[in-house]
């Protein structure tokens, strides 16, 4: 019989057990190790809870991974049965500690299986496991190993044996949520249980208003934290965190309180932004850096990817900057929305296109006030962005002639899927105005970009106009 043939009777069992809960919980010692993953897929998707518990508590792999799953309903109610499944103490009914599932990682990632390989190791393998606390499974292990290689006497403290670590790898939101702040005092109770046996690893984070959530923070280990999304605090908050935060490749701040950029909260956030070698994306939003840019250039990693600096007051001289800063020919995603850059000049603009012409993958430049002869000027620059996947110049006031020629351009870009453009200036009665569009004019001028591509024979390209 070939896999196709197994997979398929696999799942048809697993489907099969689900309708029994009560004798598929009591028979969950007795199943085979091939049923588990089908029977966990089904078993989570249908928001089997009691299932869900057993199957943790009698996983037969060492981790466990929700990866690519996910339900509507009852969500938190779901992670919440997988972690009481957990053994983070000795079964009192049984002579010996030993739950096979040491990692359960309920952090959802399309391209992460339920359970990975095994492979003969002298710890726990999977590709997941934590690799900075010192509270993670490999550092433990790796120090209990240690005391057994130098035959370091344990026989005053509790048998090597019971003290198997644990972890727990979730992605948390802090919205203020009653459901959440439910959830966070639950897996806060279930760490203070474990008596530091259970290793909690958070590496998304997010936090909206920080005032609200500071003791919160108090039972994360923080050194994990690779993503850090923050909004409604104060710079010394964040210099605070970004201490603690020494891992981090992703920051993304916004409605971030400072009384000016030339104080000493400014400095001290910028020393403490230096100190992280992996950061490979930033976000600023609402974050004033009119001509400080250079400052914060200085201080970032050359590497850098990723850079969004929306309603950030950014002067020309700013754009000059940052077209001759290292991190201009890295760039794959550049973010300079609602900034009011085209004011003056272009050319700042036009020189940072050629720079960042040879990585750029991700452009957007909504509401900048871009006109005609601006988006014109440019133009040539911008069709040398040959790894230009998707552009996005929203909420600009041009008009249509400009745009069926900007089309007839840019489809030259092979790699250019996804246009999100500018509803021309005749279709208001007055541009950007709200309630001034005309429905009627917009639905005309889709039609005119659509067919243009057809002619061009880009029917894999898709330029949608973004109305108020």
């Amino acid at each position: 019989m070939d896999q196709k043939a197994v997979a398929t009777l696999l799942e048809l069992a697993a489907k099969s057990l689900l309708s029994n809960e009560p004798a598929t919980i009591h028979a969950l010692e007795e199943l085979t190790r091939d049923l588990f993953v089908p029977l966990f897929i089904d078993a989570f998707v249908g928001g089997h809870e009691k299932i869900l518990k057993a199957m943790v508590r009698a996983w037969p792999f060492h981790c466990l991974h929700i990866g690519a799953l996910s339900v509507q309903e009852s969500y938190y109610e779901i992670l919440e049965a997988m972690i009481d499944g957990l053994q983070i103490l000795p079964d009192q009914n049984s002579s010996s500690w030993g739950p096979k599932l040491r990692i359960l990682d309920l952090r959802q990632d399309p391209d992460c299986g339920t359970t990975c390989s095994e492979i003969s190791t002298t710890f726990p393998f999977c590709f997941q496991s934590c690799v900075y606390s010192q509270h993670s499974i490999l550092k433990t292990e790796e120090a209990q190993h240690s005391i057994k290689c130098l035959g370091i006497d344990n026989s005053g403290s509790e048998p090597l044996s019971t003290q198997k670590p644990m972890e727990l790898l979730v992605d948390l939101s802090f919205n203020g949520t009653l459901r959440t702040k439910q959830f966070l005092s639950f897996l806060q109770s279930k760490v203070e249980q474990s008596f530091g046996s259970l290793h909690l690893c958070c590496r998304d984070l997010q936090i909206d208003k920080m005032s609200a959530h500071k003791s919160v923070l108090q039972f994360l280990d923080l050194g994990c934290i690779d993503h850090l999304e923050l909004n409604q605090a104060y710079l010394k908050e964040v210099t605070t965190l970004l201490a603690q935060m020494i891992h981090l490749n992703s920051i993304s701040l916004s409605n971030i309180s400072f009384k000016h950029c030339k104080r000493e909260d400014f400095r001290t956030f910028l020393i403490q932004l230096g100190q992280l070698p992996n950061l490979q994306e930033l976000s600023l939003a609402l974050f004033c850096l009119t001509d400080q840019l250079h400052k914060l250039l200085r201080i970032l990693p050359p590497q850098l990817d990723t850079l969004c600096l929306s309603f950030c007051g950014l002067s020309n001289r700013d754009i000059t900057v940052l077209s001759q800063s290292s991190q201009a020919t890295y760039l794959k995603l550049l973010n300079l929305s609602n900034n009011q850059i085209f004011s003056e000049v272009y050319e700042p603009f036009q020189t940072l296109l050629e720079k960042v012409s040879g990585t750029l993958q991700y452009l957007e430049i909504n509401n900048c006030l871009i006109t005609d002869s601006t988006l014109s000027a440019v133009l040539p620059a911008l069709s040398h962005c040959t790894h230009l996947r998707v552009l996005s110049f929203a909420f600009n006031p041009i008009t249509m002639p400009l745009l069926m020629g900007l089309l007839q351009h840019l489809t030259c870009l092979v790699d250019l899927k996804h246009v999100i453009c500018s509803v021309p200036v005749h279709c208001y009665e007055q541009w950007n105005f709200p309630g001034s569009l005309d429905r009627q004019k917009l639905a005309e001028v889709q039609a005119q970009l659509t067919a243009r591509l057809q002619v061009l024979q880009r029917d894999d390209m898709t330029w949608t106009t973004c109305p108020e």
